[in-house]
């Protein structure tokens, strides 16, 4: 699929790796509405890219906030052919720590953020691409990015709930894709490793260098824009479907 006139959702599209592809998609022409709940740096984002970028405060958790979202996207840019969904939260609890069992508030408010509120925007945007005419030769659509972790497949201590909602991300990648497969729309997981968002910035020297080099090549962290330049190779490539895509430097996580 061709970006140039397309218009994409992009969940947690005001910072990180959801950010980076917003810019990325708009230098390559694409229509791209923002689904965040930063309002100030989403607004922020939306008014220095221009006419052709939107933003919406939306609870991806939350059915109607994303039917609204949805419905003004298509409103203001006619259709809707990309969906990338970057919007998670983490949290480090264990199983059992010093002060008892894994709260189970927090464990289901990360699986509500991560899991349901991944299932519920690709749900919502794969009903408006399927109402698309064919924008492809092989019947395209569109086209469903979602975002794990190698934590889906090397959690560490501390990360049992956030594991499992991106071991769920990765399980339902084939599921949903053999879905939508007559609509024409394909679905892929990007799995990033170590990737040089803020988060970081705020980290001391030392733990900084040990996750840097814990990589196994290149010895560093990885760039928001390489995911995004992987977003992009998922969407212009139309043989990509059905995979999780790991994005990693080779890493593989230790238990702490």
């Amino acid at each position: 699929m061709e970006l140039q006139g397309k218009v994409a959702v992009v969940t947690g599209g005001a910072s990180g790796l959801g950010e980076a592809t917003v810019r990325r998609f708009a230098r390559q022409g694409v229509k791209v509405s923002i689904f965040d709940m930063n309002d100030e740096r989403g607004q922020s984002v939306a008014e220095e890219l221009g006419d052709s970028v939107i933003y919406n405060n939306v609870n991806v958790a939350d059915e109607a906030s994303v039917e609204a979202a949805m419905a003004r996207t298509v409103e203001t840019f006619g259709a809707i052919h990309i969906c990338c969904n970057y919007a998670g939260i983490g949290g480090a609890i264990k199983t059992v720590g010093k002060n008892g069992p894994h709260p189970l508030d927090a464990y289901k408010n990360i699986i509500n953020v991560n899991l349901v509120g991944t299932f519920n925007v690709a749900r919502l945007a794969a009903a408006e691409m399927a109402k698309n005419e064919p924008v492809t030769d092989d019947g395209g659509r569109g086209v469903i990015i979602n975002t794990a972790s190698v934590a889906a497949y090397e959690g560490q201590i501390g990360q049992v709930a956030y594991s499992a909602t991106k071991g769920g991300v990765v399980g339902m990648t084939l599921p949903m894709a053999r879905d939508l497969a007559s609509l024409g729309i394909r679905v892929n997981t990007i799995v990033p490793g170590l990737i040089h968002t803020p988060l970081f910035d705020t980290l001391p020297e030392e733990p900084y260098n040990s996750l840097k080099n814990s990589v196994l090549n290149p010895k560093r962290l990885g760039k928001p824009d390489e995911i995004a330049h992987l977003a992009q190779y998922i969407v212009e490539n139309d043989y990509t479907n059905g995979e999780c895509i790991r994005m990693d430097g080779g890493i593989r996580m230790q238990p702490r």
